[in-house]
């Protein structure tokens, strides 16, 4: 058996070391010519982290994340507190895993660090995907070739796997942009936050606060309309009085974050629509190229850190019937993913609506679930976090079946 995954970002990483662990040889090609993951904070919540500490990495999640205590939804313009969740440890006990907040380079960083095989070729664009009865062959831009059992697309928003042997349609641009940075935690700290996920909301606009690297920086993000040319690209530089502009009114503790920030960044906000399958025949996607979303509900690293430990699980129980493997994968990860996706997409409405009567009865929804949620989680986060991806795997998880949102 061997697997060959093309894209080493988180899902691509986690996918190596779910199919290390249990002794499949695999090996990943990367078309970048260094592992560098782009963007800056990211939210792991017990549903992601199991997986993460099952594929043996609990010492150094602790070691680069931040713990937080609770999350905030706050109205950024009077700085009213609408709902508040707990987090850790409260999060931990109740579903079994920790929460962390972390910056993407440095879980990249300790999921390739991981890998005692290092099967992974940089520089190594994909050209050509086939695939027939006894394997699948892919052809790179430097002319040679790889030849396995299994192919998994785990090569993000722009996935040349999906386009090639899924369906070939461009990403859905939102009209948002993102502008994002991380400031020195003493700046964060003078201005009042805490060990906790903020997220403010306003008209037009929301913005996101976070400690990582172990409480070392503060990351904020913050989006909203944006009629300019902002690029699909993490990379992108922004200007700090122009995103100033666009947070003008708003609480001077967030508008001293972004003042603050001396490296500021921005892209353009897009997801995909919903694709009806991941699998063909010894062909499947994972992450971003199957299920690209929104970041509103904090889930994108997590689905596919989710998919990489179910499609791996998969191929080892049914390594005797890849189609039928990566099939029984597509089954249970697709509904779920795209749910995902789909809330993530209507939750963009909610952190940016300006009517004042949907804005009231938002508020209004937020006090019902502060009042009624019982153990303070609502019915939202127990059916995020309380996923079990071997439970998935293995049919065992009718306690989370049993729940909705």
């Amino acid at each position: 058996m061997r697997v060959i995954i093309v894209g080493c970002g988180i899902g691509g990483a986690t996918a190596a070391l779910a199919l290390q662990k249990a002794g499949i040889e695999h090996v990943v090609l990367e078309q970048a010519a260094e592992l560098k993951e782009v963007g800056a904070g990211l939210q792991l919540s017990p549903n992601a982290v199991r997986v993460l500490e099952w594929v043996g990495l609990s010492d150094e999640l602790a070691k680069i994340g931040a713990v937080p205590q609770a999350h905030l939804f706050i109205d950024g313009l009077s700085g009213e507190t609408l709902l508040q969740t707990p987090l850790m440890p409260k999060v931990r006990d109740f579903f079994g895993a920790p929460y962390y907040h972390a910056h993407r380079a440095e879980l990249l960083d300790i999921l390739t660090g991981a890998t005692t095989e290092r099967q992974l070729r940089l520089n190594a664009e994909v050209t050509s995907i086939s695939q027939n009865a006894d394997g699948v062959r892919v052809t790179l831009a430097d002319g040679s070739e790889e030849h396995g059992d299994v192919l998994i697309g785990a090569d993000g928003v722009h996935s040349v796997v999906r386009e090639q042997v899924f369906k070939p349609d461009p990403p859905r641009n939102t009209g948002c942009a993102a502008w994002r940075g991380l400031v020195p935690p003493d700046v964060a700290r003078d201005l009042g936050f805490e060990r906790n996920a903020y997220a403010y909301m306003a008209p037009h606009r929301c913005a996101v606060l976070y400690y990582v690297s172990g409480g070392e920086m503060f990351n904020w993000v913050g989006i909203g309309p944006h009629s300019e040319n902002a690029r699909e690209s993490w990379s992108q530089r922004g200007s700090n009085d122009a995103a100033l502009a666009e947070y003008a009114g708003w609480l001077p503790q967030v508008r001293d974050i972004i003042a603050e920030t001396e490296n500021l960044f921005m892209t353009s906000m897009r997801d995909r629509e919903p694709l009806e399958k991941w699998a063909d025949g010894r062909i499947a996607l994972l992450g971003d190229a199957a299920h690209a979303m929104l970041p509103y509900h904090a889930q994108g690293a997590g689905q596919s850190i989710e998919d990489a430990w179910v499609l791996a699980r998969c191929i080892e129980m049914g390594a005797s019937d890849i189609p039928a493997a990566l099939l029984k994968y597509q089954n249970l990860r697709i509904e779920r993913a795209n749910k995902v996706q789909m809330q993530s997409r209507q939750a963009e409405h909610m952190f940016q609506m300006s009517d004042a009567d949907e804005i009231a009865q938002r508020n209004a929804r937020f006090a019902k679930h502060q009042d009624s949620a019982p153990d303070g989680f609502p019915i939202g986060q127990r059916w995020l976090y309380s996923y079990d991806a071997e439970k998935a795997v293995t049919g065992t998880d009718e306690e989370w079946q049993a729940l909705s949102w």
